[in-house]
């Protein structure tokens, strides 16, 4: 105690403001740490390549689900991650970095401070790794602050090997949690992320064809101004893809550097992923797309589908498909029902004649995310949801607080009774009864696309490209239900689902002890009047 305190007098005014802007990062006792490990004891610093060595992405070529694999540049990209890092935020003396140094550079790199001087920190990091990989960036900034203007712009190029660079990190930070073998690096198909920032920075983004767009060969100019308001309105979580990279390695550079004396023991085969198959409309891409949109718990939730391990435990949250469960609103609900937690349904669809080969190449998909179970009722309920645009191109439509029309669910009522006025039969998100921004018919055949005039709900925007006002009706290809509740939510969902089959058993079954004899029913008494009227009976006295 009587060491601490003096060590603590002594501190200068520039170690205890470092120290207390680290403290309130609540990152302190994880840097003096990462210290003790990478310091030099000789001269109580840190060497400049043991601290690139921590922050370095060391990984396997990269296997890529695109149509084309990344640029040669990118591999070297991520080997320059490390040296990028510490050369934008870490000021090193001659015998390395001090204490103090090693801890006002954490707090520039992942400090609290605003998101887009974040987006700011990590365009630098982009734009001096890419440099180094001999993939030249077109971006400038004004000063060495954090808060300073970009300039400047990118290519569509550079946003997919940003936005992989960013994946690469989060990958990076959850490696260690995965088994030996397990870490060869996957490249997922985020083409829809990279459609979204050219339309929304591009100059003429609305009249592209999104369809047929080649990422690698176009030369559109997004500004790098545009760019950052299209990040923190499309995908705000995507900085922490890096501060949560350069925590984890910090907190884990004993590991790595154990790591480094082990030979590696990654396996592109050991990767099962589900978009190598094409088997689920929800792909690690997607996943992480719309996990880039959410804040609270849904977020690691969303992710267990893109860094994962055992593609059974995955499989399990899959709660419905309709080209393995059925199409139709009655098996929709028996795989859905009783499942109390939050849901992600995912719609596969085209417009235009059905026989038209040029029109089924048109597909999309659409997302909607959920915070509670489905209930059926015959009005609009539940808790704020998203609806999202996921492909060709994404987009979040959070809700905008004017209504709260988020879920309609409505099924053949069981008992036989008149309505004057019968509610529509099917599925609905926002706007309103008859009048929904989505619907989805009671045969899961085609989807009813209405234009957000008529949604309060949730925020303005096309659901697919080239929207019109009119409303549109689709034919559905697949439909997806995603458990997002946990082992829990799933538990209580089997417990319901046993309980409801023990009650239909029950119903099947006759007890013949709780009926009276034959002979003595009323029912025979009345047959054997129908059979014979004018016998004579006499009464039993």
């Amino acid at each position: 105690m009587g060491a601490s305190s003096s060590s603590e007098q002594k501190a200068s005014p520039e170690q205890r403001e470092a120290e207390s802007a680290a403290a309130a990062a609540g990152a302190l006792p994880m840097l003096r740490k990462a210290f003790a490990d990478l310091a030099d004891p000789r001269t109580s610093a840190v060497p400049v390549a043991s601290l690139q060595r921590c922050l370095s992405l060391r990984c396997d070529k990269p296997i890529s689900s695109a149509t084309r694999v990344p640029p040669d540049s990118f591999s070297g990209l991520l080997e320059n991650v490390g040296a990028s890092i510490v050369d934008v935020f870490f000021v090193a003396e001659k015998g390395g970095l001090s204490w103090v140094e090693f801890v006002k550079g954490y707090v520039k790199c992942c400090g609290r401070m605003a998101v887009s001087m974040v987006v700011s920190n990590l365009l630098r990091v982009f734009a001096l790794a890419a440099n180094k990989a001999g993939h030249q960036v077109d971006l400038q900034f004004e000063s060495d602050e954090a808060d300073c203007k970009v300039g400047g712009h990118l290519v569509p190029t550079d946003v997919l090997m940003l936005l992989w660079m960013c994946w690469t990190m989060l990958w990076s930070s959850k490696v260690h949690k995965l088994p030996r073998g397990k870490a060869a690096l996957f490249l997922p198909d985020i083409s829809c992320l990279v459609l979204s920032a050219v339309v929304s920075c591009a100059d003429n983004g609305s009249s592209l064809n999104l369809w047929n767009f080649d990422i690698f060969g176009s030369e559109v100019q997004l500004p790098a101004g545009k760019f950052v308001a299209w990040a923190l309105a499309t995908v705000p979580t995507l900085p922490e893809c890096y501060s949560q990279f350069i925590h984890e390695h910090l907190g884990n550079c004993s590991i790595s550097q154990q790591d480094e004396l082990e030979p590696s023991n990654s396996s592109s085969g050991d990767i099962t992923s589900v978009e190598t198959s094409g088997a689920h409309l929800l792909t690690p891409g997607r996943a992480w797309a719309i996990s880039l949109t959410a804040r609270n718990a849904l977020r690691e939730e969303i992710l267990t589908h893109c860094f994962f391990s055992n593609c059974d435990k995955i499989e399990e949250n899959l709660l419905y498909r309709s080209s393995l469960h059925g199409k139709g609103l009655n098996r929709f609900w028996s795989n859905t029902e009783g499942y109390l937690g939050p849901l992600l349904m995912l719609v596969s669809g085209y417009s235009g004649d059905s026989h038209e080969a040029n029109t089924r190449d048109k597909k999309w998909v659409i997302g909607v995310l959920l915070q509670q179970g489905l209930e059926s009722r015959d009005h609009f309920y539940g808790s704020p949801g998203n609806l999202y645009a996921v492909d060709p191109i994404f987009h979040a439509y959070l809700p905008s607080g004017k209504e709260k029309n988020f879920i309609y669910s409505h099924l053949h009522p069981s008992a036989r009774v008149y309505e004057p006025h019968p509610k529509p039969v099917g599925l609905g998100f926002g706007g309103t009864i008859g009048n929904e921004r989505i619907f989805i018919d009671e045969d899961f055949a085609r989807i009813t696309l209405r234009h957000h005039a008529v949604d309060k709900t949730h925020q303005p925007g096309p659901l697919f490209p080239n929207q019109g006002y009119l409303a549109t009706d689709a034919f559905i290809l697949e439909v997806e239900v995603w458990g997002l509740g946990g082992t829990k939510a799933k538990e209580a969902q089997a417990s319901v689902k046993k309980r409801e089959q023990l009650f239909t058993e029950q119903r099947r079954k006759v007890d013949l002890k709780t009926f009276a004899s034959w002979e003595d029913s009323p029912e025979k008494m009345m047959m054997d009047m129908m059979n014979d009227p004018n016998s004579v009976r006499r009464e039993d006295r």
